[in-house]
Protein backbone atom coordinates (compact mmCIF):
# COMPACT_ATOMS: atom_id res chain seq x y z
CA UNK A 1 0.00 0.00 0.00
CA UNK A 2 2.90 2.49 1.13
CA UNK A 3 4.46 2.01 -2.75
CA UNK A 4 0.79 2.69 -4.13
CA UNK A 5 0.34 5.67 -2.19
CA UNK A 6 3.48 7.24 -2.65
CA UNK A 7 3.74 6.25 -6.77
CA UNK A 8 0.29 7.09 -7.44
CA UNK A 9 0.70 11.02 -8.20
CA UNK A 10 3.62 9.58 -10.71
CA UNK A 11 0.86 7.73 -12.66
CA UNK A 12 -1.48 10.47 -12.23
CA UNK A 13 1.73 12.57 -14.29
CA UNK A 14 1.66 9.97 -16.92
CA UNK A 15 -2.17 9.87 -17.17
CA UNK A 16 -2.07 13.52 -17.81
CA UNK A 17 0.74 13.85 -19.67
CA UNK A 18 -1.23 11.10 -22.26
CA UNK A 19 -4.24 12.61 -22.13
CA UNK A 20 -4.43 15.40 -24.62
CA UNK A 21 -6.99 17.25 -26.97
CA UNK A 22 -7.17 14.53 -29.53
CA UNK A 23 -7.65 12.03 -26.81
CA UNK A 24 -10.80 13.90 -26.03
CA UNK A 25 -12.26 14.32 -29.62
CA UNK A 26 -11.45 10.96 -31.48
CA UNK A 27 -13.12 8.80 -28.56
CA UNK A 28 -17.15 10.16 -29.13
CA UNK A 29 -16.50 10.91 -33.05
CA UNK A 30 -15.48 7.09 -32.97
CA UNK A 31 -18.92 6.52 -31.20
CA UNK A 32 -21.34 8.27 -33.17
CA UNK A 33 -19.43 6.45 -36.51
CA UNK A 34 -19.26 2.87 -34.95
CA UNK A 35 -23.16 3.27 -33.78
CA UNK A 36 -24.03 -0.25 -33.24
CA UNK A 37 -20.67 -2.03 -33.41
CA UNK A 38 -19.35 0.01 -30.70
CA UNK A 39 -18.25 -2.26 -28.57
CA UNK A 40 -15.85 -4.25 -31.14
CA UNK A 41 -14.73 -0.67 -31.97
CA UNK A 42 -13.96 0.48 -29.06
CA UNK A 43 -11.37 -3.13 -28.50
CA UNK A 44 -9.68 -1.73 -32.12
CA UNK A 45 -9.61 1.59 -30.55
CA UNK A 46 -8.37 0.68 -27.11
CA UNK A 47 -5.27 -1.29 -28.29
CA UNK A 48 -3.64 1.61 -30.30
CA UNK A 49 -4.78 3.97 -28.03
CA UNK A 50 -4.28 2.15 -24.54
CA UNK A 51 -2.41 -0.94 -25.27
CA UNK A 52 0.38 0.20 -27.41
CA UNK A 53 1.26 2.91 -25.21
CA UNK A 54 1.17 1.12 -22.49
CA UNK A 55 3.94 -1.31 -23.81
CA UNK A 56 5.89 1.93 -25.29
CA UNK A 57 6.23 3.14 -21.30
CA UNK A 58 7.22 -0.34 -20.43
CA UNK A 59 9.91 -0.77 -23.35
CA UNK A 60 11.64 2.91 -22.90
CA UNK A 61 11.56 1.83 -18.66
CA UNK A 62 13.50 -1.07 -19.56
CA UNK A 63 15.96 1.37 -21.84
CA UNK A 64 16.27 3.46 -19.09
CA UNK A 65 13.95 6.44 -20.41
CA UNK A 66 15.97 7.10 -23.56
CA UNK A 67 14.55 6.50 -26.77
CA UNK A 68 17.90 7.46 -28.38
CA UNK A 69 19.59 4.62 -26.73
CA UNK A 70 16.98 2.36 -27.47
CA UNK A 71 16.93 2.77 -30.97
CA UNK A 72 20.43 3.27 -31.91
CA UNK A 73 20.80 -0.96 -30.93
CA UNK A 74 19.30 -0.89 -34.57
CA UNK A 75 22.26 1.89 -35.88
CA UNK A 76 23.70 4.82 -34.67
CA UNK A 77 22.91 6.73 -37.24
CA UNK A 78 19.23 5.71 -37.07
CA UNK A 79 19.22 6.23 -33.77
CA UNK A 80 19.62 9.79 -34.13
CA UNK A 81 17.22 10.60 -37.12
CA UNK A 82 14.54 8.79 -36.01
CA UNK A 83 15.15 9.95 -32.69
CA UNK A 84 14.69 13.47 -33.36
CA UNK A 85 12.28 12.77 -36.15
CA UNK A 86 10.01 11.36 -33.29
CA UNK A 87 11.47 14.18 -30.92
CA UNK A 88 10.25 16.83 -33.60
CA UNK A 89 6.93 15.54 -34.37
CA UNK A 90 5.29 14.87 -31.14
CA UNK A 91 7.36 18.21 -29.92
CA UNK A 92 7.14 21.60 -31.94
CA UNK A 93 6.56 20.97 -35.04
CA UNK A 94 3.53 19.30 -35.07
CA UNK A 95 1.82 18.10 -31.51
CA UNK A 96 3.08 21.06 -29.27
CA UNK A 97 1.61 23.56 -31.56
CA UNK A 98 -1.70 21.68 -32.11
CA UNK A 99 -2.52 21.82 -28.32
CA UNK A 100 -2.64 25.37 -28.73
CA UNK A 101 -4.71 25.68 -31.69
CA UNK A 102 -7.20 23.12 -30.20
CA UNK A 103 -6.98 24.77 -26.49
CA UNK A 104 -8.23 27.92 -28.90
CA UNK A 105 -10.14 26.43 -31.40
CA UNK A 106 -12.52 24.28 -28.70
CA UNK A 107 -11.65 25.65 -25.44
CA UNK A 108 -11.96 29.76 -26.86
CA UNK A 109 -13.63 30.13 -30.17
CA UNK A 110 -16.08 28.19 -30.21
CA UNK A 111 -18.07 28.48 -26.85
CA UNK A 112 -16.88 32.38 -26.72
CA UNK A 113 -16.06 34.39 -29.70
CA UNK A 114 -18.60 35.76 -32.07
CA UNK A 115 -17.90 35.40 -36.06
CA UNK A 116 -16.53 38.63 -36.23
CA UNK A 117 -13.85 38.18 -33.55
CA UNK A 118 -12.79 34.66 -34.53
CA UNK A 119 -11.89 35.55 -37.48
CA UNK A 120 -9.16 38.07 -36.15
CA UNK A 121 -5.56 36.66 -35.63
CA UNK A 122 -5.41 38.47 -32.56
CA UNK A 123 -7.36 36.10 -30.32
CA UNK A 124 -5.68 32.86 -31.77
CA UNK A 125 -2.31 34.76 -30.66
CA UNK A 126 -3.25 36.06 -27.44
CA UNK A 127 -4.39 32.83 -26.48
CA UNK A 128 -1.45 31.17 -27.64
CA UNK A 129 0.85 33.55 -26.06
CA UNK A 130 -0.38 32.65 -23.03
CA UNK A 131 -1.09 28.97 -23.07
CA UNK A 132 2.81 28.82 -23.48
CA UNK A 133 4.10 31.66 -20.93
CA UNK A 134 2.26 28.61 -18.76
CA UNK A 135 3.53 25.83 -20.44
CA UNK A 136 7.10 27.08 -20.18
CA UNK A 137 6.88 28.11 -16.44
CA UNK A 138 5.53 24.64 -15.40
CA UNK A 139 8.21 22.78 -17.81
CA UNK A 140 11.45 25.01 -16.42
CA UNK A 141 12.12 22.62 -14.11
CA UNK A 142 11.10 18.76 -14.68
CA UNK A 143 11.96 17.70 -11.48
CA UNK A 144 8.48 19.50 -9.88
CA UNK A 145 6.68 18.43 -13.18
CA UNK A 146 4.85 15.45 -10.81
CA UNK A 147 4.12 18.05 -8.22
CA UNK A 148 2.72 20.59 -10.53
CA UNK A 149 0.66 18.07 -12.55
CA UNK A 150 0.36 14.90 -10.84
CA UNK A 151 -1.29 17.13 -7.59
CA UNK A 152 -3.04 19.90 -8.96
CA UNK A 153 -4.13 19.63 -12.84
CA UNK A 154 -4.79 15.88 -12.97
CA UNK A 155 -7.13 15.48 -10.34
CA UNK A 156 -9.24 18.68 -11.95
CA UNK A 157 -9.14 16.93 -15.32
CA UNK A 158 -10.34 13.83 -13.90
CA UNK A 159 -13.32 15.64 -11.99
CA UNK A 160 -14.62 17.26 -15.17
CA UNK A 161 -14.32 14.29 -17.02
CA UNK A 162 -16.21 12.48 -14.49
CA UNK A 163 -19.06 14.65 -14.58
CA UNK A 164 -19.66 14.30 -18.04
CA UNK A 165 -19.38 10.55 -17.76
CA UNK A 166 -22.02 10.47 -14.67
CA UNK A 167 -24.19 13.09 -16.43
CA UNK A 168 -24.13 10.79 -19.69
CA UNK A 169 -25.04 7.96 -18.18
CA UNK A 170 -27.72 8.98 -15.68
CA UNK A 171 -29.11 11.24 -18.50
CA UNK A 172 -28.32 9.57 -21.88
CA UNK A 173 -28.85 11.67 -24.63
CA UNK A 174 -30.96 9.25 -26.71
CA UNK A 175 -30.59 5.76 -27.94
CA UNK A 176 -27.26 4.52 -29.90
CA UNK A 177 -27.01 5.29 -33.60
CA UNK A 178 -26.31 3.60 -36.81
CA UNK A 179 -22.60 2.51 -37.72
CA UNK A 180 -21.02 4.79 -40.58
CA UNK A 181 -18.70 4.52 -42.86
CA UNK A 182 -16.00 2.16 -42.90
CA UNK A 183 -17.46 0.99 -39.17
CA UNK A 184 -20.38 -0.78 -41.07
CA UNK A 185 -17.82 -3.11 -42.82
CA UNK A 186 -14.74 -3.31 -40.48
CA UNK A 187 -15.21 -1.75 -37.38
CA UNK A 188 -12.04 -3.15 -35.78
CA UNK A 189 -9.41 -2.29 -38.35
CA UNK A 190 -11.17 1.06 -38.89
CA UNK A 191 -11.12 2.02 -35.14
CA UNK A 192 -7.55 0.73 -35.14
CA UNK A 193 -6.12 3.05 -37.50
CA UNK A 194 -8.17 5.71 -35.53
CA UNK A 195 -6.19 5.07 -32.68
CA UNK A 196 -2.84 6.34 -34.61
CA UNK A 197 -4.39 9.88 -34.38
CA UNK A 198 -4.14 9.89 -30.39
CA UNK A 199 -0.36 10.20 -31.23
CA UNK A 200 -0.05 7.80 -28.37
CA UNK A 201 2.80 5.37 -28.82
CA UNK A 202 5.17 8.76 -30.12
CA UNK A 203 4.63 9.94 -26.86
CA UNK A 204 4.93 7.02 -24.71
CA UNK A 205 8.42 6.94 -26.57
CA UNK A 206 9.46 10.60 -25.16
CA UNK A 207 7.50 10.83 -22.17
CA UNK A 208 10.25 7.69 -20.62
CA UNK A 209 12.85 10.42 -20.22
CA UNK A 210 10.56 12.94 -18.21
CA UNK A 211 9.36 9.78 -15.70
CA UNK A 212 12.78 9.19 -15.46
CA UNK A 213 14.01 12.97 -14.47
CA UNK A 214 11.13 13.28 -12.08
CA UNK A 215 12.49 9.93 -10.25
CA UNK A 216 15.65 11.43 -9.86
CA UNK A 217 14.83 14.57 -9.01
CA UNK A 218 12.69 12.56 -6.10
CA UNK A 219 15.95 10.79 -4.94
CA UNK A 220 15.04 7.35 -7.08
CA UNK A 221 18.49 6.90 -8.95
CA UNK A 222 17.88 3.14 -8.62
CA UNK A 223 17.23 1.30 -12.44
CA UNK A 224 15.09 -1.59 -11.16
CA UNK A 225 13.17 0.38 -8.57
CA UNK A 226 12.88 3.48 -11.25
CA UNK A 227 11.66 0.37 -13.32
CA UNK A 228 9.03 -1.08 -11.31
CA UNK A 229 7.55 2.57 -10.61
CA UNK A 230 7.67 3.22 -14.50
CA UNK A 231 5.27 -0.07 -15.12
CA UNK A 232 3.15 1.23 -12.20
CA UNK A 233 2.66 4.49 -13.17
CA UNK A 234 2.04 3.54 -17.08
CA UNK A 235 -0.71 0.46 -15.51
CA UNK A 236 -2.24 4.10 -13.68
CA UNK A 237 -2.56 6.17 -17.16
CA UNK A 238 -3.62 3.17 -19.03
CA UNK A 239 -6.06 2.56 -17.19
CA UNK A 240 -7.32 6.78 -16.94
CA UNK A 241 -7.38 6.80 -20.59
CA UNK A 242 -9.81 3.77 -20.72
CA UNK A 243 -12.27 4.98 -18.50
CA UNK A 244 -11.69 8.79 -20.23
CA UNK A 245 -11.89 7.06 -24.11
CA UNK A 246 -14.74 4.39 -22.97
CA UNK A 247 -16.74 7.60 -21.57
CA UNK A 248 -16.52 9.76 -24.34
CA UNK A 249 -17.27 6.98 -27.05
CA UNK A 250 -20.69 6.80 -25.08
CA UNK A 251 -21.53 10.41 -25.29
CA UNK A 252 -21.02 9.77 -29.14
CA UNK A 253 -22.58 7.04 -29.86
CA UNK A 254 -25.98 8.26 -27.53
CA UNK A 255 -25.82 11.31 -29.18
CA UNK A 256 -27.17 11.23 -32.64
CA UNK A 257 -30.63 11.84 -32.36
CA UNK A 258 -30.39 14.92 -30.41
CA UNK A 259 -27.17 16.50 -32.17
CA UNK A 260 -26.98 15.15 -35.70
CA UNK A 261 -23.69 13.35 -37.72
CA UNK A 262 -20.74 14.91 -37.37
CA UNK A 263 -17.67 14.76 -38.95
CA UNK A 264 -15.96 16.98 -36.36
CA UNK A 265 -15.12 15.81 -33.17
CA UNK A 266 -14.81 18.45 -31.40
CA UNK A 267 -18.11 19.81 -32.40
CA UNK A 268 -19.53 16.76 -31.29
CA UNK A 269 -18.61 17.06 -27.79
CA UNK A 270 -19.18 20.46 -27.79
CA UNK A 271 -22.99 19.72 -29.06
CA UNK A 272 -23.50 16.84 -26.49
CA UNK A 273 -21.87 18.48 -23.73
CA UNK A 274 -24.01 21.45 -24.51
CA UNK A 275 -27.30 19.26 -24.40
CA UNK A 276 -26.01 17.70 -20.65
CA UNK A 277 -24.83 20.79 -19.08
CA UNK A 278 -26.92 23.69 -20.57
CA UNK A 279 -24.63 27.07 -20.91
CA UNK A 280 -22.58 25.82 -18.08
CA UNK A 281 -21.46 22.88 -20.48
CA UNK A 282 -19.13 25.52 -22.70
CA UNK A 283 -17.21 26.59 -19.84
CA UNK A 284 -17.17 22.35 -18.58
CA UNK A 285 -15.64 21.82 -21.92
CA UNK A 286 -13.38 24.42 -22.18
CA UNK A 287 -11.78 23.72 -19.01
CA UNK A 288 -11.33 20.07 -19.83
CA UNK A 289 -9.71 21.00 -23.47
CA UNK A 290 -7.42 23.62 -21.81
CA UNK A 291 -6.32 21.19 -18.71
CA UNK A 292 -6.03 18.56 -21.43
CA UNK A 293 -3.70 20.39 -23.32
CA UNK A 294 -1.58 22.16 -20.81
CA UNK A 295 -0.51 18.84 -19.11
CA UNK A 296 0.52 17.51 -22.82
CA UNK A 297 2.10 20.45 -23.97
CA UNK A 298 4.53 20.62 -20.83
CA UNK A 299 5.09 17.04 -20.56
CA UNK A 300 6.33 17.22 -24.59
CA UNK A 301 8.32 20.50 -24.02
CA UNK A 302 10.24 19.25 -21.14
CA UNK A 303 10.89 15.74 -22.93
CA UNK A 304 12.15 17.50 -26.41
CA UNK A 305 14.55 20.11 -24.35
CA UNK A 306 15.79 17.33 -22.33
CA UNK A 307 16.86 15.21 -25.69
CA UNK A 308 18.57 17.85 -27.50
CA UNK A 309 20.29 18.82 -24.27
CA UNK A 310 21.30 15.21 -24.18
CA UNK A 311 22.33 15.35 -27.27
CA UNK A 312 24.35 18.83 -27.46
CA UNK A 313 25.07 19.48 -23.85
CA UNK A 314 26.92 22.63 -24.32
CA UNK A 315 23.31 23.71 -25.06
CA UNK A 316 21.12 23.95 -22.07
CA UNK A 317 17.96 22.43 -21.26
CA UNK A 318 16.33 26.19 -20.54
CA UNK A 319 17.32 27.54 -23.83
CA UNK A 320 16.04 24.32 -25.50
CA UNK A 321 12.77 25.51 -23.60
CA UNK A 322 12.80 28.77 -24.78
CA UNK A 323 13.57 28.14 -28.28
CA UNK A 324 11.17 25.24 -28.69
CA UNK A 325 8.14 27.62 -27.32
CA UNK A 326 8.87 30.26 -29.52
CA UNK A 327 8.44 27.31 -32.22
CA UNK A 328 5.64 26.27 -31.44
CA UNK A 329 4.22 29.53 -30.47
CA UNK A 330 5.00 30.40 -34.09
CA UNK A 331 3.73 27.56 -35.72
CA UNK A 332 0.26 27.14 -33.70
CA UNK A 333 -0.75 30.71 -35.08
CA UNK A 334 -1.08 29.15 -38.62
CA UNK A 335 -4.21 27.18 -37.16
CA UNK A 336 -5.23 24.19 -36.44
CA UNK A 337 -6.40 22.89 -40.18
CA UNK A 338 -2.87 24.34 -41.43
CA UNK A 339 -1.06 21.75 -38.73
CA UNK A 340 -3.35 18.54 -38.73
CA UNK A 341 -3.12 18.59 -42.91
CA UNK A 342 1.05 19.18 -42.95
CA UNK A 343 1.86 16.60 -39.96
CA UNK A 344 -0.34 13.55 -41.28
CA UNK A 345 2.17 12.26 -43.82
CA UNK A 346 4.46 12.55 -41.41
CA UNK A 347 2.69 10.83 -38.83
CA UNK A 348 1.90 8.02 -41.42
CA UNK A 349 5.39 7.47 -42.28
CA UNK A 350 6.64 7.05 -38.77
CA UNK A 351 3.88 5.73 -36.77
CA UNK A 352 4.81 1.95 -37.98
CA UNK A 353 8.37 2.34 -37.65
CA UNK A 354 7.84 3.37 -34.23
CA UNK A 355 4.88 0.25 -32.97
CA UNK A 356 7.20 -1.85 -34.91
CA UNK A 357 10.50 -0.91 -33.18
CA UNK A 358 9.09 -1.03 -29.70
CA UNK A 359 7.37 -4.60 -30.24
CA UNK A 360 10.86 -5.59 -31.09
CA UNK A 361 12.72 -3.75 -28.45
CA UNK A 362 9.89 -5.47 -25.93
CA UNK A 363 11.70 -8.78 -27.21
CA UNK A 364 15.30 -8.20 -28.02
CA UNK A 365 16.56 -10.71 -25.42
CA UNK A 366 14.92 -13.51 -27.65
CA UNK A 367 17.68 -12.39 -30.39
CA UNK A 368 20.40 -10.53 -28.17
CA UNK A 369 19.23 -7.53 -29.61
CA UNK A 370 20.62 -8.39 -33.12
CA UNK A 371 20.80 -5.67 -36.00
CA UNK A 372 19.77 -7.96 -38.37
CA UNK A 373 16.78 -9.27 -36.38
CA UNK A 374 16.07 -5.14 -35.66
CA UNK A 375 16.69 -3.83 -39.16
CA UNK A 376 15.18 -5.93 -41.84
CA UNK A 377 11.31 -5.98 -40.48
CA UNK A 378 11.98 -2.17 -39.89
CA UNK A 379 13.03 -1.05 -43.71
CA UNK A 380 9.98 -3.66 -44.59
CA UNK A 381 7.87 -1.46 -42.56
CA UNK A 382 9.48 1.73 -43.48
CA UNK A 383 9.32 0.76 -47.29
CA UNK A 384 5.35 0.76 -46.95
CA UNK A 385 4.73 3.74 -44.18
CA UNK A 386 6.48 6.25 -46.10
CA UNK A 387 5.09 5.60 -49.21
CA UNK A 388 1.64 6.03 -47.27
CA UNK A 389 2.84 9.14 -45.89
CA UNK A 390 3.87 10.16 -49.86
CA UNK A 391 0.54 9.38 -51.15
CA UNK A 392 -0.98 11.52 -48.66
CA UNK A 393 0.70 14.53 -50.22
CA UNK A 394 -0.38 13.69 -53.46
CA UNK A 395 2.26 11.68 -55.06
CA UNK A 396 1.55 8.13 -56.15
CA UNK A 397 3.82 5.90 -57.90
CA UNK A 398 1.00 3.30 -60.05
CA UNK A 399 3.58 0.30 -60.50
CA UNK A 400 4.47 0.54 -56.59
CA UNK A 401 0.72 0.86 -55.39
CA UNK A 402 -0.50 -2.28 -57.51
CA UNK A 403 2.24 -4.38 -55.84
CA UNK A 404 1.17 -2.56 -52.50
CA UNK A 405 -2.32 -3.23 -52.96
CA UNK A 406 -1.77 -6.78 -53.02
CA UNK A 407 -0.77 -7.10 -49.12
CA UNK A 408 -3.49 -8.06 -47.20
CA UNK A 409 -5.09 -5.24 -44.81
CA UNK A 410 -3.65 -3.07 -47.17
CA UNK A 411 -7.12 -1.55 -47.66
CA UNK A 412 -7.33 -1.13 -44.14
CA UNK A 413 -3.94 0.97 -44.20
CA UNK A 414 -2.31 -1.59 -41.91
CA UNK A 415 -0.34 -3.21 -45.15
CA UNK A 416 2.82 -3.08 -43.22
CA UNK A 417 1.48 -5.41 -40.55
CA UNK A 418 1.98 -9.08 -42.00
CA UNK A 419 5.18 -7.91 -44.19
CA UNK A 420 6.43 -6.93 -40.50
CA UNK A 421 5.81 -10.14 -38.96
CA UNK A 422 7.13 -12.12 -41.53
CA UNK A 423 10.20 -9.94 -41.96
CA UNK A 424 11.27 -10.69 -38.39
CA UNK A 425 10.57 -14.40 -38.39
CA UNK A 426 12.99 -14.32 -41.67
CA UNK A 427 15.52 -12.57 -39.51
CA UNK A 428 15.33 -14.19 -36.59
CA UNK A 429 15.87 -17.36 -38.25
CA UNK A 430 18.99 -16.52 -40.10
CA UNK A 431 20.27 -15.06 -37.34
CA UNK A 432 19.80 -18.31 -35.02
CA UNK A 433 21.56 -20.05 -38.23
CA UNK A 434 24.38 -17.47 -37.82
CA UNK A 435 24.61 -18.16 -34.26
CA UNK A 436 24.74 -21.95 -34.70
CA UNK A 437 27.59 -21.72 -37.25
CA UNK A 438 29.52 -19.70 -35.36
CA UNK A 439 29.46 -22.11 -31.94
CA UNK A 440 29.75 -24.63 -33.76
Amino acid sequence: MKFIRENLVVGFMLFALFLGAGNIIFPPLLGQQAGEHILIAMAGFLITGVGLPLIGVITVAKSGGDLHELSSKVNPLFGIIFTSVIYLSIGPFFAIPRTAAVSYEIGIKAPFLSKSLAESPLPLFITTLIFFAITLYLAFNPTKIVDRIGKILTPALLLIILALAVKSVLTPLGPIGEAQGGYQTSPFFESFVQGYLTMDVLAALVFGIVIVQALNGRGLTEKAEQIKVIIFSGVVAALGLAFVYVSLAYIGVTSTSVIGFHSDGGVIIAEATKALFGKAGSFILAATIILACLTTAVGLLSANASFFNKLFPRISYQFFLIVFTLLSLGIANFGLESIISYSLPVLLAVYPIAIVLMLLALFANYFQHSSLVYGLPLVVTAAISIYDGIKTMGFEINLYENILSHLPLYEQSIGWLIPAFVATGIAWMIHNVKNKYRNA
